[in-house]
């Protein structure tokens, strides 16, 4: 496990190391527990038919892939952050990625695409400040972001999905927090694919894995992204139609080319490793694959240690 809380110190995300890249070594990460976002079994038989998973979690079953998911993200040594139980928020509060974003100032908490998650960003901000993060702002009205939709492809480089849980407006207030911070955004107009209800975010078609390597789902990539991907030189591990649905393309890097992603994707964990990656996967049909988030999805990182 990584140091337990009691243990830190209060650092910022820029002496932690920053965060920007999705693949620097991972030193600090916020989570949230099955049990702490669950909370109990009438919680989980109140709200799962509501926040559209797609059957009911079993608790248990929910409680243990955790423990095994959460071994593989501390594995690095990473100080593990953990969100409380807060009676404002629902079963998807489990996916913490969603409710805010990480950059060089500290915290930007999102305004969510998902009215039933409306509360999570404010319950992040109380725990942020409780720990030292600084919050750099907030997206306001008509403003919408989900952190789903951030993809940091180095320190001064973000990539940001345009889709149904992320707007224009909230994508204008990102890049003002952001000022000077970066050099760029590129923004990536997301498809229709399933529709609005659907869970859909950028991170659903890439991850980054490495400075030069990033798993994508190449049938859902836009055409001019795939094209500034290969100019600033990335090769890509594809995943097949049949391990989209499984989650093959949410993987989240601890560190470069170090993975962990849900099991039961072979034959995309296989051409990671041809890519010379490390893979840990974790069973994942209660805490990912039921309510549509993957490991990217159940972590906030918040310090990441610089790459070359």
């Amino acid at each position: 496990m990584g140091r337990p809380l009691q243990e830190r110190r209060d650092t910022d995300v820029t002496s932690a190391g920053g965060c920007g890249a999705e693949f620097g070594r991972l030193t600090r990460v916020v989570v949230k527990s099955a049990r702490e976002a669950f909370v109990d079994e009438a919680k989980v038989a109140r709200e799962w038919k509501a926040l559209r998973f797609l059957t009911m979690p079993g608790l248990a079953a929910a409680e243990e892939q955790y423990a095994e998911f959460l071994d593989a993200v501390a594995s690095t040594g990473a100080e593990i952050l953990s969100l409380p139980s807060d009676p404002d928020t629902t079963l998807d509060s489990i996916y913490v990625r969603d409710a805010s974003v990480v950059c060089a100032k500290g915290a930007v908490l999102c305004r969510m695409g998902k009215p039933e998650r409306a509360a999570e960003p404010e319950v992040q901000a109380r725990a942020f400040t409780s720990w030292g993060v600084p919050i750099a702002g907030a997206i306001q009205p008509p403003g919408q972001l989900e952190g789903g939709d951030v993809v940091w492809l180095d320190d001064r480089t973000v990539a940001v999905g345009r889709g149904y849980r992320t707007n224009d407006d909230g994508i204008g207030q990102l890049r003002t927090i952001l000022g000077d911070t970066i050099d760029e955004l590129l923004v990536v107009p997301l498809p229709h694919w399933r529709g609005p209800a659907d869970v859909f975010h950028l991170m659903s078609i890439i991850s980054p894995v490495d400075r030069d390597l990033a798993v994508v789902y190449a049938p859902l990539l836009p055409v001019p992204f795939r094209g500034a991907l290969v100019d600033r030189g990335l090769s890509f591990v594809d995943v097949p139609d049949e391990e989209f649905d499984s989650m093959g393309a949410n993987v989240l890097a601890i560190a470069p080319r170090t993975c962990v992603m849900v099991e039961g994707n072979p034959r995309t964990q296989a051409a990671l490793v041809r890519a010379g990656a490390t893979v840990r996967t974790y069973a994942a049909s209660e805490i990912s694959l039921k309510g549509g988030g993957g490991p990217t999805c159940l972590t906030r990182p918040i310090g990441r240690a610089p790459t070359a």
